[in-house]
């Protein structure tokens, strides 16, 4: 059994996400000792290097609590886990899309930027009513 802070340590997860994780119910609380200390065994270390594993793939924690689900059960079924990644892909394709529209728009207003003059036209078209987020109309469908 091991102290929170030796379960920080061992699973990457900070102390205080760690408590979060419980308060939240994303992760069981861990029993205590006499003296109330929170006693982790090696097996809820896992699970919260498990989460943090997920949280770095930026995952949700609404997935998380799914693939936690999952875990537990003998029957878990892979085809749902690689469709919730998938959609997790997804979403990322299409912020990376939206990135690279918002670099392509500031590139190009930054190049039409003349060294040394009051006149800005980067900050002129941003002040125009007209000016619209690159990709802005495609992501709210």
């Amino acid at each position: 059994m091991f102290t929170i802070g030796k379960a920080s340590e061992q699973s990457g997860v900070n102390i205080e996400t760690i408590r979060y994780y419980e308060r939240e119910g994303i992760v069981p609380k861990p029993g205590r000792s006499a003296g109330g200390r929170r006693l982790y065994s090696p097996d809820e270390i896992a699970k919260l290097r498990f989460v943090r594993r997920c949280r770095d793939l930026g995952f949700p924690i609404s997935i998380i609590q799914t693939f936690l689900s999952l875990t537990e059960q003998d029957d878990r079924s892979c085809s749902e886990v690689k469709t919730l990644a998938e959609n997790h892909l997804d979403e990322i394709n299409a912020k990376i899309e939206n990135l690279t529209r918002l670099r392509e728009a500031l590139l190009s207003l930054s190049a039409n930027c003349d060294d040394g003059t009051a006149a800005c036209p980067m900050l002129d078209t941003l002040m125009k009513d007209g000016f619209r987020k690159p990709g802005l109309e495609r992501s709210r469908h």
